[in-house]
């Protein structure tokens, strides 16, 4: 049916499984009970908790099967036997596997593994998320080019929030019982991919004003999503939910993941009737903004200047302003491969900035269970943690990604300055953590989680218009290996090591100074990324004024 094929349903879709695949974000929720049935230290739990980075975040798999089965732009969306479906297909055979022989490790159908079979299972399990975004991020971007940061920041804000949700189900489904929830995230995910993953398509289909009003649709049902949630987590601090109570309020919160059809619905009556239009430059600051540009003509750092050479290795965008030149830029700027990416500075200022944003918010909520222990908060509380983290997690995917849109198109403003600035708070939450004065973790947590979920946004965006689209899911999710990077460096080498070496050869540790130096430590790497973002952004702003302003402009007029 036509109102199956177009990008709006597969927009939905692709939230929908979004809200399934986070797994990765509540292994708060079962790290005690691995430890516990596999007599773990904390080390070696740290240990296996950054193969679960590793899977998660290490996409380069996925990037390249994206590529080989998907349609270059300009051409068909896909044929039967090719498009995202098949990435997506790839994820859940690989969550399944990997949850499911988790689950039976924990619960003791299996002999216990030795570590680095267990470290592989979570490999699995989490590797598969990397299929899941990939497939559903990378499409958003190629539909909704213009709008890019607001695409990625919604897809990625339900990602980030769908640990909240997963949360809910365990309580509801699973009883409390770690090792069941295990098994529901080798079935739930699969089940929801499975059934879905036919809809999410490439669509080739131009640009228009209405656009932004829908996806700020979108948006507007993630807040209303997460005010609800944030709600019910602060009451079940406060009341005892009845069983009655808990399975009304999934209800409502099943009812609100569907709402967005509506949007679905009005959009592409929108899109099937409408008049083309033509906007006018005044009505428009970014248009009036790129014509003041209008003479700029690019050309690639090579002796070659012809129009179908193609960008070469190397670091320069020379910029040749002729006033006698009216040529209008192209669409889009000739798009890089992962070797011409990586020969560039560019890229390792992008991958450093993320070792240290990514690596030590990731290095956070690994610890949050044991940090928590430390300082004595109850197991309601640290629970809470968990779920509130998803939720600044989803606000910061969703703020970022929203903010620098708007900064871009408005102001101008380049994206790397917006991922500065998170940097910079990322650091203040670090002490604020390291100070352990009473709630801290809950004012910490809040900077640090909001902070990290921006990474998500700002990464994947910059990459497009920087490196371009033809390979951006290679080579954002090559940037992405930064995250498991940082956090293997911190959490095992930095927090393990420190938090072993407090506890005196005991299981815990109790008090402050168990995690104090360590976040102090991330702290400072924290603000070491930010002065490298700030390079970052230097590096670009002119590149964005003269290239990526007026490839805006030149999308919204068409």
């Amino acid at each position: 049916m036509e109102w199956l094929s177009n990008k709006w349903t597969a927009t939905v879709v692709s939230i929908w499984i979004q809200c399934t695949v986070g797994a990765s974000y509540t292994f708060g929720i079962y790290s005690s009970e691995l430890k516990s049935s596999q007599g773990y230290d904390q080390s070696t739990l740290d240990t296996v908790s950054v193969f679960k980075d590793i899977g998660a975040n290490v996409g380069v798999l996925s990037g390249l099967l994206y590529s080989a089965v998907t349609p270059k732009r300009g051409r068909s969306s896909g044929t039967q036997w090719g498009g995202p479906w098949v990435v997506h297909l790839a994820g859940a055979v690989q969550c399944f596997v990997g949850y499911f022989f988790l689950w039976a490790a924990v619960a003791g159908l299996i002999d216990r593994p030795t570590v680095p079979v267990m470290c592989l299972f979570m490999f699995l399990a989490a590797h598969a998320q990397t299929f899941f975004n990939t497939a559903n991020i990378v499409t958003g971007v190629h539909n909704f080019s213009s709008y890019g940061g607001t695409i990625v920041g919604i897809l990625k804000s339900f990602l980030g929030l769908s640990g909240a949700i997963l949360v809910q189900i365990y309580e509801i489904v699973c009883n409390g019982k770690p090792s069941t929830y295990l098994l529901m995230l080798s079935v739930l995910p699969t089940l929801m991919t499975l059934s879905l993953m036919v809809l999410v398509r490439i669509y080739e289909t131009s640009n228009t004003g209405d656009e932004k009003k829908h996806l700020n649709a979108f948006s507007a049902v993630a807040l209303i999503i997460v005010a609800y949630r944030m709600m019910i987590i602060i009451l079940e601090n406060f009341l005892t939910f009845s069983s009655w109570v808990r399975t009304f309020t999934f209800i409502l919160l099943l009812l609100l993941l569907a709402s967005p059809l509506g949007i679905v619905i009005k959009a592409q009556n929108e899109d099937s009737s409408r008049v083309p239009q033509t906007f006018e430059d005044a009505r428009n600051p970014l248009l009036a903004n790129t014509e003041q540009t209008k003479s700029d003509k690019i050309y690639a750092s090579s002796e070659d200047t012809s129009e179908n050479k193609e960008l070469p290795s190397g670091d320069e965008i020379l910029v040749k302003v002729s006033s006698d030149d009216t040529t209008p830029l192209p669409n889009e700027v000739v798009d890089m491969n992962i070797l011409q990416a990586m020969s560039t500075i560019n890229f390792w200022l992008l991958f450093v900035a993320m070792i240290c944003g990514m690596g030590s918010g990731l290095a956070t909520i690994n610890n949050m269970s044991q940090l928590g222990e430390s300082l004595g908060y109850k197991t309601v509380e640290i629970n809470s943690f968990v779920s509130l983290w998803s939720i600044w997690n989803f606000l910061g995917r969703l703020g970022a990604g929203y903010l620098s849109d708007v900064l871009l198109h408005d102001r101008g403003w380049p994206r790397p300055l917006l991922m500065a600035i998170t940097l910079a708070a990322m650091a203040v939450g670090h002490i604020v953590i390291a100070s352990g004065f009473p709630g801290n973790l809950y004012v910490g947590s809040f900077l640090v989680g909001i902070c990290y979920g921006s990474q998500w946004s700002l990464m994947p965006t910059i990459t497009s218009e920087i490196f371009g689209l033809g390979d951006m899911a290679t080579i954002f999710n090559t940037i992405a290996i930064a995250s498991p990077a940082g956090s293997y460096i911190l959490s095992v080498r930095v927090i393990g090591f420190i938090y072993d070496k407090e506890a005196s050869g005991e299981d815990s540790c109790s008090g402050n100074y168990c995690f104090m130096s360590s976040f102090f430590i991330m702290a400072f790497v924290a603000f070491f990324g930010f002065l490298v973002s700030v390079t970052l952004f230097f590096r670009t702003k002119r590149f964005y004024q003269v290239i990526v302003l007026k490839r805006l402009g030149h999308s919204l007029r068409q």
